[in-house]
C-alpha cells in the first residue's frame, strides 16, 4: 500500500452497495481515507451536461449531514476501523473550492462510467492532482445507483438488498423514505 492519503468522493443520494464497493476498494488502496461528499448544499450543486439529473432536487433529497451519518454508520458496519476515514465537503462543481476542504496532494481514487466521471477526471487532472482510476466500466455494469434505490422507494418496491443494512435502518428511522415519496408528488 503505498498511498498514505486517498481521497474519494460521491453524492451518496442514497448510499448503496455500489458506493460500498466503491469505498472499500478505496480502503484498501491507502492508510487513510478521505470521504468527500460532493453537492454538500445547494450552493455547491450546479448544473452539468455530462449529468443534467444530479442537479434536480429530486435527485438530492438527503441533506449533507445525512449522507455523511449513513456513509459512517456503514463503514462501521463493515468493520473500517472510524480513525481510517473521514468524511468531508467534496465541491467538485466549484472546484476553486476544493482545497478548502480536501489536501491537494493525496491520491485521488476515481471510477470511470460516464461522461460526467470523466468530467471530474479533467476538472481533478486541472487542478493538478494525482489520480488513480480503480475501475472503468459502463453504467450498465454498475451494481446498482442511486436514482434506482429512489425509484424503488417510490415505487414501493423493495430496495433493502441495495444498501448496507445500516442505511436501510437509519433511512426507515428518520423517515426519509416518507419525504422522498412526499417529494416525488410535488414535482
Amino acid at each position: 500500500m503505498e498511498n498514505k492519503i486517498g481521497i474519494i468522493h460521491g453524492r451518496f443520494q442514497i448510499l448503496h452497495n455500489g458506493h460500498m464497493e466503491y469505498l472499500l476498494e478505496g480502503m484498501n488502496r491507502c492508510e487513510y481515507l478521505l470521504i468527500g461528499i460532493t453537492s454538500p448544499d445547494s450552493n455547491y450543486t450546479k448544473y452539468t451536461a455530462a449529468n443534467p439529473h444530479r442537479s434536480l432536487g429530486s435527485s438530492n433529497p438527503l441533506t449533507y449531514y445525512e449522507r455523511f451519518e449513513m456513509i459512517r454508520l456503514a463503514m462501521l458496519e463493515c468493520s473500517v476501523p472510524r480513525e481510517n476515514f473521514d468524511i468531508v465537503p467534496f465541491p467538485i462543481n466549484v472546484p476553486e473550492k476544493l482545497f478548502n476542504y480536501v489536501p491537494k496532494n493525496g491520491k485521488y481514487l476515481m471510477t470511470l462510467y460516464d461522461e460526467w466521471s470523466r468530467e471530474k477526471y479533467e476538472t481533478l487532472s486541472a487542478l493538478g492532482c494525482e489520480i488513480e482510476v480503480m475501475w472503468e466500466r459502463t453504467n450498465e455494469q454498475k451494481v446498482t445507483s442511486g436514482s434506482e434505490v429512489r425509484a424503488k422507494i417510490i415505487s414501493d418496491e423493495s430496495w433493502e438488498n441495495l444498501v448496507p443494512k445500516s442505511v436501510y435502518r437509519f433511512i426507515k428511522t428518520n423517515e426519509i423514505d416518507k419525504r422522498i415519496i412526499h417529494n416525488s408528488k410535488e414535482v
